[in-house]
């Protein structure tokens, strides 16, 4: 039941902080791993747990991405499915001991992603010059990376439309919320196959996720965003030390 409620906790909280200003995979991974549940099926789960937020927020940039060209859409999609899968495979194929080494690099490489996001951003608006070539393999590693560790995605792939010439903020995130629902659906459907999934917990932080995320919505009005992204950044490098000194 403890960890029923430590699970239930720290989905809501993260349901609540992806709503707000993103970052709830910081409380779920280390929670699935500190309730006993092994690093690879934790990160599956984690994955599945904030799975459908992606939805909603996509939803609520409909009109911008109606309104964007179908075939570069079908190009992203197809590359984000691929992505997905090949991630999801490259996780099921790593050691158990190979990842709980690599996973504090993996939330401070995330956490720093949090905290730098504008720099990067600016960063990798001058490449857009990028060739077909370029953009193709760009956006390969981004979904492969979501895929393979769900942590800071969001980040990744506004820098990544940064780097290919997008200028249309709304734009952007309805194309980050909608690319990482399809990559990780795909990813969630490669670890359901694999059966690493651990299924109670998953419905149980689904549901306390999306409850979060409502509540987040409402709260966003009122919070000073970067009063929320500072908390998310002490979570995150507090995360970080916790696995290197578990580990």
């Amino acid at each position: 039941m403890l960890d029923l409620t430590i699970l239930f906790t720290a989905a809501f909280l993260a349901g609540v902080l992806n709503a707000i200003a993103g970052g709830g995979s910081f409380l779920t991974f280390p929670a699935l791993v500190f309730t006993g549940v092994p690093p690879i099926p934790a990160n599956a789960t984690s994955a599945v747990a904030v799975f459908p937020g992606y939805l909603s927020g996509a939803a609520g940039f409909l009109e911008e991405l109606r309104g964007y060209d179908r075939r570069a859409l079908f190009t992203l999609t197809g590359l984000s499915i691929i992505g997905g899968i090949a991630g999801a495979l490259l996780l099921l194929v790593t050691p158990s001991e190979v990842f709980s080494v690599v996973v504090p690099w993996l939330l401070l490489f995330a956490t720093l992603l949090f905290a730098f996001d504008k720099q990067l951003r600016a960063m990798t608006s001058r490449e857009a010059g990028s060739g077909p070539f370029g953009r193709t393999a760009a956006t390969l590693a981004v979904t492969t990376y979501g895929g393979y560790f769900n942590g800071g995605l969001g980040i990744v792939l506004l820098a990544l439309f940064s780097g290919l010439g997008f200028r249309d903020i709304n734009l952007m995130n309805g194309l980050k919320n909608a690319l990482s629902f399809i990559l990780s659906g795909a990813s969630v459907v490669t670890f359901a196959l694999a059966g690493i999934i651990y299924i109670q917990e998953a419905a149980l932080m689904m549901v306390a996720a999306t409850i979060g995320g409502y509540a987040g919505a409402r709260l966003a009005r009122r919070l000073p965003v970067q009063a929320v992204r500072a908390i998310v950044i002490a979570v995150g490098f507090g995360m970080t030390l916790a696995f290197l000194l578990r580990g």
